[in-house]
Order: C-alpha cells, then sequence, then structure tokens
C-alpha cells in the first residue's frame, strides 16, 4: 500500500456503526478475564486464545463468542469492555461509535441487575468522551437463538433501563434461528421502533435476500447489518438504492466466518458499483484480527481504493449514524479536510 494511502487512513476521523461489546474485548482484556475465571474454559495462553479464534464456520464463531461472552460477570466488566472500545477507536483517530451491546446474555445469563448493566454503559460513555474525545452511543440487541426469551426481555430492559445514550435496537446471532420466534422478534421490534428507537437487525449475512426482505418489511429496518447476500436480488438492490437504507459491512467479519472465501470474493465493490448506500466497519475486530483501520487498508489493497473512494466509505458511514446533524457535519467536514489535505476530495 502507498505510503500516502497509509497515512491518510491514519489521519481520517472515522464512525463505527457495527461492532459488538464482547467481541470488542481485545486479547489481553479476554486473557486476564480467562485467567480470573480459569473454570469457564477459555484459553489463558495467547497463542491458544488465537487457535480458539481461528473459525470453522459461523457457527462455529457464535459457539466462541457465547463462551467468552461468558468471562463478563460483572458491571465492572461491561464498562471496562465498553471504555476499551472507545480507547482502541481513539487511537485509530475514531470520533463516534454504536456499540452493540447484548443485555440479556449479562442480566438474565449472568445474573447481573439491569439497572447495574445501565450504570455502568453510562459510566463508560461518559468516561469515553471526557477521557479520549470519543462519542458512544448504544444499539441493544439479543442472540436470534435465544429469541424467544430474549426479544422481550431486552425490549424491557431498553423501557425500563435504557442508558443515556441508547438509539437502537437490534438481532443478531443466527439468522435461520428467527423463524421459530419469529412473532416474539417481530413484536419487540414493533414495540422499540414506538418508544423511539430505530430498527438495525443483523440480515443477509448467513442467509439471503428474503431474510434482508423481512428486516424491511416486518422489522421496519433503518439499517441493515452486514446485507451482503443483497446483491443477489436485483429487485432488492434497486429498493435498497431507492430508499438509502445504509448496509453496515464487515468484509474481514464475512471472511473469518466463512461467508465468503476472501476479501476478492466480497461483494463490496459490486455494493457500491451498484449505488448503495454502504458503510464500513469491524464487527468483532480481535477476534477477526482486525480494527476499523485495517478494513480501510484492507479494502483500499484489495479494491484498488483511493483517496477518494476511502473518503466516501467514511462519510457515508456518518451520514448513516443516529449523530445530531450538527455532530454529522461537524465529522464529514473533518473528512473532507482530511482528503484536501491528502490531495483529494470526497467524490471528486
Amino acid at each position: 500500500m502507498p505510503d500516502a494511502i497509509d497515512a491518510f487512513i491514519d489521519a481520517l476521523p472515522k464512525a463505527e456503526l457495527h461492532v459488538h461489546l464482547v467481541g470488542s474485548a481485545s486479547v489481553p482484556t479476554v486473557l486476564e478475564l480467562a485467567r480470573r475465571h480459569p473454570d469457564h474454559g477459555v484459553p489463558t495462553t495467547e497463542d491458544a486464545l488465537r487457535e480458539l479464534y481461528t473459525f470453522r464456520n459461523f457457527d462455529d464463531f457464535i459457539r466462541v463468542y457465547l463462551t467468552v461472552n461468558g468471562l463478563i460477570r460483572d458491571p465492572a466488566d461491561v464498562r471496562a469492555l465498553a471504555l476499551g472500545v472507545a480507547r482502541d477507536l481513539a487511537a485509530q483517530n475514531g470520533r463516534y461509535v454504536e456499540l452493540t451491546v447484548s443485555p440479556y446474555t449479562h442480566v438474565q445469563l449472568a445474573g447481573m441487575p439491569a439497572a447495574a448493566v445501565t450504570e455502568a454503559l453510562d459510566d463508560a460513555a461518559r468516561t469515553a468522551r471526557d477521557r479520549h474525545g470519543v462519542r458512544v452511543a448504544y444499539i441493544f440487541d439479543f442472540a436470534s437463538e435465544y429469541g424467544a426469551e430474549a426479544a422481550p426481555a431486552t425490549l424491557d430492559h431498553a423501557l425500563t433501563h435504557p442508558p443515556r445514550d441508547l438509539v437502537g435496537f437490534g438481532a443478531g446471532g443466527t439468522e435461520k434461528a428467527r423463524a421459530s420466534c419469529w412473532d416474539a422478534i417481530r413484536d419487540a421490534f414493533t414495540a422499540a421502533r414506538a418508544a423511539g428507537l430505530h430498527s438495525v437487525p443483523h440480515a443477509g449475512e448467513t442467509t439471503g435476500p428474503e431474510t434482508i426482505w423481512a428486516a424491511l418489511d416486518e422489522l421496519g429496518a433503518e439499517r441493515i447489518g452486514h446485507g451482503t447476500s443483497a446483491v443477489r436480488d436485483p429487485a432488492l438492490v434497486e429498493r435498497l438504492r431507492a430508499e438509502r437504507i445504509p448496509l453496515e459491512v464487515c468484509p474481514s467479519s464475512n471472511v473469518a466466518t466463512g461467508q465468503v472465501p476472501g476479501l476478492a470474493a466480497h461483494p463490496l465493490p459490486r455494493m457500491i458499483e451498484a449505488g448503495l448506500n454502504v458503510t464500513l466497519n469491524s464487527d468483532d475486530p480481535p477476534m477477526f484480527g482486525t480494527s476499523l483501520s485495517e478494513e480501510y487498508r484492507r479494502v483500499a489493497a484489495a479494491y484498488g481504493f483511493g483517496v477518494t473512494e476511502l473518503a466516501d466509505l467514511a462519510a457515508a458511514t456518518v451520514r448513516a449514524s443516529f449523530l445530531d446533524d450538527a455532530a454529522k457535519s461537524e465529522l464529514v467536514a473533518g473528512i473532507g479536510a482530511a482528503a484536501e489535505s491528502a490531495g483529494k476530495n470526497p467524490g471528486e
């Protein structure tokens, strides 16, 4: 990669819309927790942990993710992880993040009080802004494999003990598991939207376009997590393009979980060429051996993206966020200034 592009990526102000709290735990943090809780089966050496993070398929990734999630035992762990995300983003010139948290696993499965989890998240957001200059907002989601119980429980937490900066409601995990609990999921999304939360479900990551259609038509999706299978359906591409529905694309994640064989086969370039509203994200960066800046480097190298294309991706991510208009304008202006300093302007 040319040094100028590398330097531009470092200087580029960034936002991230699709990154998970537990999946963002750094390797040292996971090792610390694993040594603190040796009964949980997570490796306590770095080499063994990195071996654990070599996924055979998406189901294997979910198994490992839930295993690591089981190490989060008290609200102090939740706070530390959220603050770690902000610290890591600040080191990459990240300015804003919508961090996905799955409170069901902390409250119902680990036994933490809902109010204590919320207090930890609020404290992390305040400290992140004061200490690192990073604004943190939250999305509450649940794993679809727990949907019958987790969807209403997550909704209840969102309505009765919401973090101050809660902006969205989502669903992740195994998409094919949703069929058995679809009514509970749809009802939870309907109530969340009525309460003013944005609908941001994962869809079309491990399934076909039909899951994206259902997210749009029945869950009122305003953004789609992943959405990479959309390119298989011309009618869906047309709808997403016409309605400017943002897609939270996470290339290294899709490679690591076996959804595509490599970056060369990833549909991201085709999605952009089709006029879709693409944002760039890291998903679970330590688990996938990446970071937000590294995602920009990888797409630059894989697809020959230069300053203009990378700045456009960064600006699209900001515009797709739930930031207020003034903050969006300020961040987009910063992206433009970085591009101009590098000799180009977004959209040029």
